[in-house]
C-alpha cells in the first residue's frame, strides 16, 4: 500500500444567511455557557453509553476537563469562522480532530448519539425559553456542517488507509521492549495475523494503542512512531506519567511500562496522524523538541536516516537534564548518520552538557525556507511559535503537535 498524506479537509459549505444571523447573534450567549453545556454532554453520553467512558474516552481527560473543554473550543472555534469567514479557516483543527477520530475507529454512524446529547445539554443549559426552533435550526446546521466536513475527511482517511471505514485495530504482539534510561520504553510489535500485517507510515505519524486494564476497561492512548518501517514492524515509545497538581497519573502509558513485556499481545490502530514530514523532500528542515515530544522528531530523523539523506536537518532539543532526555542515545546515533545535520541542546540543568537555561530560537542558525516541526508542551509550543514569528518564519512553514486533546486550540 502507498502512504499518502491527506493533509486537510475540503472546506465546509457556507452557513446560509439566514442561519449566520442566528449563530452570530447567539454565539455569545451560547459561548458564555459552552463548557457547562460541554461538560453536561458528556454526562449525558456517559449514562446513556458507559460503554464509551470505558473503551473509547481518554477517562485522565475527562477527569480533569481537557476533552470538555477542547469539545466547547473547537466547536466555538468553527462556529466562529462560518459566521466571519475572513478569520484564518480551521483546516488544521479539522485535520487534528479527523486523524485522531481515524485513530480512535470513529464512524458516521456515531455522529447521531454525539448530536442527540450535545443538544440535550444545550436546552438543558440555556432553556427552552432561549433556546427556540429557530436557535436550535441554526445550532443544528452548524453540528452538521461540522460533522460532515469530519465524515468525508475520516471517509477519506480510512479509504487511502486501504480498510473499511473503523476498521483500523490490529492485533499484534511485542517483539522487542527497550527500556531507556529516561525511563521511556520502546515497543516493537508485529502483526499476529500474516495476512493484515502492518503498513508503511510516514514520518511523525503515530498509533493508538489498547490497554486491557485491571478494572477491565479498555483505554486507548497515541504513541509516536519511532522507526523507520521495516520487516512489518512498528515501535512506539511510551513514557511514565507521574500524577501532579494538574492531571491524574498517565493510566494507560503506566500500565504499558510496567507490565508488557516481550510476546504479550497488544491492540494498536493503523497509523495516522498529520504532523507529517515528506521524506522525499529537500529543502532544510529543522526540527524542535521539549521532553517527551523528542518521539516524533525520532521518527522523522528514523525516516531520513534510513533513506540515507543528505537533507539539511538541524535538531533543537531542551529537557531538564541529560538523565530525563528520552531517547538521548537514540537521537545522537541518527544524527551521527546523517551527514548534514546539526544538534543544539538545552538543559536546565546542564552539568557541563549543552546550553544551559530554556531554547532560544535566537540562538539557531536558521537555514533559509526550512520547514519547522516543533513538539512539547503547551508553553514551550508558544514560545517556539512566539519566537519563530519574531525571526520571520510563514505560519505554513510552521508545523506542530502537542499530546493533549487540545493541541490545535494554542492561543496566538
Amino acid at each position: 500500500m502507498t502512504t499518502v498524506a491527506i493533509s486537510a479537509p475540503d472546506l465546509p459549505a457556507e452557513l446560509e444567511a439566514h442561519h449566520a444571523d442566528v449563530v452570530r447573534a447567539t454565539l455569545p450567549v451560547i459561548a458564555a455557557r459552552i463548557d457547562d453545556i460541554t461538560a453536561l454532554f458528556y454526562e449525558k453520553l456517559f449514562a446513556a453509553h458507559p460503554d464509551l467512558l470505558a473503551g473509547l474516552f481518554n477517562r485522565g481527560n475527562q477527569a480533569h476537563g481537557a476533552q470538555q473543554r477542547a469539545l466547547a473550543a473547537s466547536i466555538a472555534t468553527f462556529a466562529t469562522h462560518l459566521v466571519d469567514p475572513a478569520l484564518p479557516h480551521p483546516r488544521e483543527m479539522l485535520a487534528r480532530i479527523g486523524h485522531k477520530h481515524a485513530s480512535l475507529g470513529i464512524v458516521a454512524e456515531q455522529y447521531p448519539v454525539v448530536h442527540e446529547h450535545l443538544f440535550a445539554a444545550i436546552v438543558d443549559v440555556l432553556g427552552t425559553e432561549t433556546v427556540t426552533a429557530e436557535i436550535a435550526a441554526a445550532w443544528d446546521r452548524v453540528y452538521w456542517l461540522m460533522a460532515d466536513t469530519l465524515i468525508e475527511f475520516e471517509r477519506g482517511l480510512y479509504f487511502e488507509a486501504g480498510v473499511a471505514p473503523g476498521d483500523v485495530f490490529r492485533e499484534t504482539v511485542v517483539t522487542e521492549r527497550i527500556n531507556d534510561p529516561s525511563g521511556v520504553v520502546t515497543f516493537v510489535v508485529e502483526s499476529t495475523d500474516p495476512a493484515r500485517s502492518l503498513p508503511e507510515f510516514l514520518p511523525g505519524q503515530y498509533v493508538s494503542v489498547g490497554a486491557e486494564l485491571p478494572d477491565g476497561a479498555r483505554q486507548l492512548r497515541q504513541y509516536s512512531l519511532v522507526r523507520a518501517p521495516h520487516d512489518g514492524r512498528l515501535a512506539f515509545a511510551v513514557r511514565p506519567v507521574a500524577a501532579t497538581a494538574d492531571q491524574p497519573a498517565g493510566e494507560v502509558s503506566n500500565h504499558l511500562t510496567a507490565n508488557i513485556s516481550v510476546g504479550d499481545k497488544l491492540a494498536i490502530t493503523l497509523p495516522f496522524g498529520d504532523l507529517t514530514a515528506d521524506p522525499a523532500a529537500a529543502t532544510p528542515l529543522v526540527l524542535i523538541s521539549a521532553g517527551i515530544g523528542i518521539t516524533p522528531m525520532v521518527g522523522i530523523l528514523e525516516h531520513l536516516a534510513a533513506a540515507t539523506s543528505r537533507r539539511e536537518v538541524l535538531v533543537a532539543h531542551a529537557d531538564r537534564n541529560t538523565a530525563t532526555h528520552p531517547l538521548r542515545a537514540v537521537q545522537a546515533d541518527l544524527m551521527e548518520a546523517l551527514p548534514n545535520a546539526t544538534l543544539e541542546l538545552w538543559y536546565e540543568q546542564p552539568a557541563g552538557h549543552g546550553r544551559p537555561g530554556t531554547l532560544t530560537v535566537a540562538d539557531l542558525d536558521l537555514p533559509a525556507d526550512a520547514d519547522y516541526y516543533f513538539c512539547g508542551g503547551a508553553g514551550f509550543l508558544r514560545s517556539v511559535r512566539a519566537q519563530l514569528t519574531a525571526a520571520g518564519v510563514a505560519p505554513t512553514r510552521m508545523h506542530f503537535e502537542l499530546f493533549s486533546p487540545d493541541d490545535w486550540l494554542l492561543p496566538e
